[in-house]
């Protein structure tokens, strides 16, 4: 799951992996991209060959995914060999955080609203993934569990949409005239799932800013939303991606 700061990972497999496609479909791969810490991604020319690291389970179904858009809403996938994915490459790549606030929450809304697709198999339901995790972060001491725990209940959540899993300003990138998404953990869930993260993206916004935020949750409601699952879904993944942000995640749920 995205977590702020990720730590680095062996990918030795992943690498071994991205150079044999590499070789079979007649690539030069160029130096692997500096930010890439859970895949191997590496430019060829103006496509770009993504090889995700074994143990990452949440990105299992992200060729099925891109292969679904089809380049509507996200990065087009060109080619794939089990977990060996082309796609091309978004340039300029600029990503969502350099574009002016309310114009990025827009460009979010339009992206996302491609994005979520009524889906079955071979995507998986998100909410036993959650409970999963949710019991990892109370071993590890957030605050936010037992109020996500009830609201989790509460929503009762029903796999009935593609969402794309880790929807933020730095897996939205400038292509052309369009930004377009990359980078999907993809399951069966609420629409109102996705946008959490982007409340609390870019990295650095501390979620200070609360008429930024409910600025940013009810552009999402004008595109059809229902706004206490908004509300409810950041308390629940922010229990386990955020817990440093407690305070402002749980005013959320407080009138104003």
């Amino acid at each position: 799951m995205e977590r702020a700061g990720e730590e680095r990972l062996d990918l030795g497999v992943a690498r071994a992996t991205a150079l044999a496609a590499a070789r079979e479909w007649g690539l030069e791969l160029g130096e692997p991209f500096a930010l890439s810490n859970v895949s191997y991604v590496a430019p060829a020319g103006d496509v770009v060959l993504k090889v995700g690291w074994e143990g990452d389970d949440e990105s299992l179904h992200e060729g099925d995914a891109l292969e679904l858009w089809n380049g509507d809403g996200a990065i087009r996938l060109l080619r794939r060999s089990g977990r060996a994915l082309l796609e091309e490459r978004a340039e300029p790549g600029d990503d969502l955080s350099t574009v002016p606030e309310d114009e990025a929450t827009a460009i979010a809304v339009e992206v996302a609203s491609r994005l979520w697709r009524p889906a079955g198999a071979p995507f998986r339901p998100v909410a036993p993934e959650v409970s999963r995790w949710l019991d990892r972060a109370e071993l590890e001491g957030s605050g936010l569990v037992p109020l996500a725990r009830r609201l989790l209940a509460e929503l009762d959540p029903a796999p009935a949409w593609l969402v794309h899993g880790d929807f933020h300003h730095h897996n939205l990138l400038r292509s052309g005239d369009r930004f377009v998404a990359i980078d999907p953990k993809p399951y069966l869930a609420d629409r109102e799932y996705d946008p959490p993260s982007f409340l609390w993206n870019p990295l650095d916004n501390r979620m200070d800013d609360r008429e930024q935020t409910e600025r940013r949750i009810a552009a999402f409601v004008g595109a059809g939303l229902d706004e206490f699952r908004i509300r409810a879904w950041t308390v629940i993944r922010g229990a386990y991606l955020r817990p440093d942000r407690a305070d402002a995640i749980r005013a959320l749920l407080e009138r104003r």
